[in-house]
């Protein structure tokens, strides 16, 4: 979390934000935890993406448009091949903060700054680098501004429009044929109608942020940032106080869960976390590296298994396939993050538990932040359109291809789902 400095205008931020409509309603929170009770049930698939951290630059029609189509057209897959409704939930409207390992990092020629937090703390650009609360309310404003135009978007713009899945990005893929066959019955099905149902999230890092966008309904208290909000690996302490503020909300929440969680910590953790065992209130969101995998995830089953809490399994495929290319860019193969997502399935499958969703950072746009894929990015290749702010994105080509892997592996047996 980012510690004021000026303590006077962090409070009237924070009283601002207080007195402000809440993004998201009550009901819609309700409705997602439905959604997401059935996925932990396997009769539904949670498709969960966007931007590794959210600029207020985003907040810009054709790029709205652009990564809200990806993110209709990866559901529609999920519907296509799964034959399950997708619950689609989107990084945005709010993923506008980035956790840090230190509050501040060194710049060759320049020296120790501050670290960029992102934009609802401070700016990318090293003059703007001063931990500032008054992005707080920035930020609230462009979220609604993004929630506003996603809501009106979607409802009026063609069906077909949107399920038009671009198959000239999609040049070069080795499922080509199998991946026509879905997008034409996906093409061939909009005529009769194309949900556009979806729903937002974000990682709850900066808490006095959180506590002020929550409110009280029906006798029990909502984060109406968003309609769910998840804990990070670096937060997810037990007697921290993100877990405090986390257990006390009634939206569905998520956890990190990386290959240093131990299953005994695992099994205290989620009953903490969901004391009513209540379906759908929690998402285990596993995130440890296609090498690591195979070693830690059974335990975790099992632990979970043991607990009798119930929980909807998703897998982060990113964040554990993380690595630095020889021009020092940081990067991801798409390779291993297809790895990872076979192996979940695979694993959950054997081990007769349900993995209910997948959970990318992903993007619209024709970055190439991500090798391999079926666009071939090399090293030299990310020099392209390295665009982002944070972390490497899967661009549009290499989300439909995995997704569509994915899928199609999953729907082989049932009992993995």
């Amino acid at each position: 979390m980012a510690e004021w400095e000026d303590k006077e205008a962090a409070n009237k931020a924070l009283f601002k934000l207080r007195r402000r409509p809440p993004l998201v309603q009550p009901a819609e929170v309700d409705a997602l935890k439905q959604r997401l009770a059935a996925a932990g049930r396997g009769e539904a698939f949670v498709m969960q993406g966007g931007d590794c951290a959210e600029r207020f630059d985003d907040c810009e029609g054709d790029r709205l448009e652009t990564q809200a189509k990806l993110m209709i057209q990866l559901g529609l897959i999920v519907k296509q091949v799964l034959q399950k409704p997708p619950v689609v939930v989107c990084r945005i409207a709010g993923q506008y903060g980035k956790p840090r390992s230190s509050p501040t990092e060194k710049v060759e020629g320049v020296g120790e700054v501050l670290s960029f937090k992102g934009d609802n703390i401070n700016g990318l650009d090293l003059a703007d680098r001063k931990w500032d609360p008054n992005r707080l309310v920035q930020g609230y404003f462009h979220s609604a501004a993004t929630l506003n135009f996603l809501r009106s978007f979607l409802q009026t713009t063609d069906q077909k429009t949107l399920a038009a899945v671009n198959m000239a990005a999609l040049a070069g893929a080795p499922d080509m044929d199998k991946i026509q066959a879905s997008v034409t019955a996906i093409e061939s099905s909009a005529a009769s109608g194309v949900s556009t149902e979806f729903f937002t999230a974000h990682e709850g890092m900066q808490l006095d942020l959180e506590e002020s966008l929550t409110r009280s309904a029906n006798g029990r208290f909502y984060n109406l940032g968003a309609h769910m909000i998840w804990i990070g690996e670096r937060t997810r302490q037990l007697d921290g106080g993100h877990v405090e503020f986390f257990r006390g909300i009634s939206n569905p929440v998520g956890v990190k869960i990386g290959p240093t969680m131990k299953p005994e910590d695992l099994g205290q953790l989620i009953q903490i976390m969901n004391p009513n065992n209540e379906e759908g209130r929690l998402v285990l969101i596993t995130r440890y590296g296609a090498g690591k995998i195979d070693d830690v995830l059974p335990g975790h089953i099992e632990a979970v298994k043991a607990s009798g809490v119930p929980v909807v399994w998703q897998c982060d495929p990113m964040h554990g396939n993380g690595m630095v290319a020889s021009n020092k860019l940081k990067t991801r193969r798409a390779e291993d993050v297809l790895s990872e997502l076979l192996k979940a399935v695979a694993i959950h499958k054997r081990c007769g538990s349900v993995l209910g969703g997948i959970h990318l950072e992903c993007t619209g746009q024709a970055v190439t932040e991500c090798l391999g894929g079926c666009m071939g990015i090399s090293e030299e290749g990310l020099k392209a359109n390295y665009a982002t702010a944070c972390d490497p994105r899967l661009n549009y080509a290499q989300a439909i291809e995995i997704v569509h892997r994915v899928a199609e592996e999953a729907s082989t047996s049932a009992s993995a789902l």
